[in-house]
């Protein structure tokens, strides 16, 4: 009995730390700041050291534990951190009355929320969008759906925002950018930031999103302005000023040459948005410079939208188009493997078929549109064929060269 008792001390022992890694992510401590803010540090394979999220939860939430939330998750900028919304930005007060629960991670000082170009940690999507999620979605009473999450942030994080929405467009359906640098591509002293800041998170310029010019259709996947088009059934919001000294710039004579700089950004995306027909909430300010004061104004004003949104959620789209600079990807339940390193279009995706424009060997797997082991009529250009939906209702089909823009047509 002694021997047995032992046994299972040591396969409970060994076990600890298996079972307190959930998406890849071990909580080592959780501190309450405030009835309703708590601080979380945890560790994860893509982050090389420790990390921390602040979130909020809603008035009331401990006295109604049936009741589940929304969540708006909000991106702090560069050289700031997950305190800054609360501590600078006073989103505790502000988000008072939001029937929400409000998440802050970290980005480090210049993360730029992506997996960076040079292989190995810091994977600041990964961590955000594959780990930190569904973690949250586990852990808090959310309303894990699409309509349930918002993002926003505002500079770097208003890039964040921005481009996790359009390249997880199933994942948010609510996005605001607060003077958001969100056209990186068209913008060149932008991009000379961004390379100046990876040193502060101990890299080399350019191990963000690799080369300017050598690595360009990276930084064209993960740039709100190239991916525009995904961003079609998503509520947005741009917030802006032009740099001139404004209302709470009292005393500062000269312009804020960083928001001249997001100004051109954001006027950017939304000429963009307006030539995709795609409605974007716009707030061109005028005079205002890039600081707390105007993102803490914009957060509140940004609040009714939010609410709205959450209230009417968008319903998941029956057809849809999709572009990726990514080998591989899952949207709206559709996965795509492909063997080129471009952006690719997945055009008018729906349950009567699609066309992928890129190059290349293709495998596409539909979303689960169909009746288990079924049988559909498959037709790539001019050839026909019989495929068998899966177990899960899905069909399976390779596209040997999508150079010419392949339609694939399913009876």
């Amino acid at each position: 009995m002694r021997l047995l008792v032992l046994a299972l001390l040591v396969l409970a022992a060994g076990a600890t730390p298996a079972a307190a890694a959930e998406h890849g992510i071990t909580l080592t401590s959780s501190r309450a700041l405030s009835p309703r803010l708590t601080e979380l540090t945890m560790s994860t394979a893509a982050l090389a050291k420790p990390t921390h999220v602040r979130v909020l939860v809603p008035a009331g939430y401990d006295a109604n534990p049936r009741r589940r939330y929304p969540v708006l998750y909000l991106l702090h900028g560069s050289f700031d951190d997950y305190r800054s919304w609360t501590d600078k930005g006073d989103a505790e007060r502000i988000t008072a009355g939001l029937q929400a629960i409000v998440v802050m991670p970290d980005n480090g000082n210049g993360g730029w929320y992506t997996d960076w170009f040079r292989r190995g940690p810091p994977r600041w999507e990964t961590f955000h969008i594959g780990q930190l999620l569904p973690w949250i979605d586990e852990h808090y009473r959310t309303i894990p759906t699409r309509g349930g999450r918002a993002v926003a942030g505002l500079s770097m994080g208003g890039f964040g925002a921005m481009s996790y929405a359009a390249r997880h467009p199933d994942l948010f359906s609510w996005a605001a950018a607060f003077s958001g640098a969100v056209d990186i591509v068209n913008n060149g002293p932008v991009a000379g930031v961004i390379d100046l800041e990876a040193p502060a998170d101990g890299g080399k310029p350019g191990d963000q999103f690799g080369d300017r010019v050598l690595n360009a259709d990276n930084w064209r996947a993960h740039n709100p302005w190239n991916l525009a088009s995904n961003l079609r059934n998503t509520r947005l919001r741009l917030d802006t000023g032009n740099g001139q000294p404004g209302p709470y710039d009292q005393g500062k004579l000269t312009p804020d040459l960083i928001e001249q700089q997001v100004h051109e950004m954001n006027v950017s995306l939304h000429d963009k948005l307006n030539s995709l027909h795609i409605p974007v909430v716009w707030d061109d300010y005028g005079p205002g410079t890039h600081s707390w004061p105007y993102w803490q104004r914009d957060l509140r004003q940004a609040l009714p939208s939010l609410e709205d949104s959450f209230a009417h959620p968008a319903a998941t789209p029956r057809r849809f188009s999709y572009v990726s600079g990514a080998r591989s990807y899952d949207v709206y339940g559709w996965h795509v493997t492909f063997a080129g390193t471009r952006l690719t279009t997945l055009q008018g995706a729906s349950r009567r078929g699609f066309t992928f424009i890129g190059g290349g060997a293709v495998t596409v797997r539909t979303a689960a549109l169909y009746r288990p082991r079924s049988r559909h009529a498959v037709t790539i250009v001019a050839q026909r064929s019989v495929l068998r939906a899966d177990r899960l209702g899905r069909l399976k089909i390779k596209l040997p060269d999508a150079t010419g823009g392949d339609r694939v047509r399913i009876g």
